[in-house]
């Protein structure tokens, strides 16, 4: 079992699958989407997961099953963030998006931003006019980059649905 071996012990593809909470064939599905994922393959293909390639599990699994990503978006986040910043997700650090600017772990927060925002129509000059649109900063990008990868994501399990 996992918690018999030492943490700096390599894992088999059963042991990292249950370390990771996913099946074993999620694991060879992923090395062949994610090239960063290469764990040492001894004779006969048998897999041995360093202590690296787990963390590096956790932090996918993270991006694809609780943040919702797609293959493709997370494949860009771990080529525009690296390998270290995914594997720390795997080890509950927190949100894809904590690094941006203006983006909080907090759900609570963008209602707070909301909240503080001038009422449309207000005499506030700093307000945006009625019907116009204000520019999209980095965070308020990255918040709706992540809502459109949750959606395009429902809309691909809907129509893998519909089709079985």
């Amino acid at each position: 079992m996992a918690s018999e071996k030492s943490p700096d012990a390599y894992r088999t593809i059963s042991e990292a699958a249950e370390e990771a909470d996913l099946p074993a064939h999620v694991l060879r599905f992923w090395e062949s989407k994610f090239t960063q994922l290469k764990p040492l393959k001894r004779n006969g293909g048998r897999r041995l997961y360093r202590p690296q390639d787990i963390q590096l599990l956790k932090g996918l699994r993270q991006l694809l099953y609780e943040e919702g990503f797609t293959i493709k978006g997370a494949q860009k986040y771990l080529r525009d963030h690296g390998v270290a910043v995914v594997a720390e997700l795997g080890k509950g650090g927190g949100s894809p998006f904590s690094d941006a600017p203006g983006v909080s772990e907090t759900p609570d927060a963008a209602a707070d931003a909301e909240s503080a925002r001038p009422e449309a129509g207000t005499n506030d000059e700093s307000a945006t006019p009625v019907g116009a649109t204000a520019p999209l900063d980095a965070a308020g990008r990255a918040r709706l980059e992540h809502v459109l990868e949750r959606l395009i994501g429902a809309r691909d399990s809907l129509r893998q649905a519909m089709e079985s």
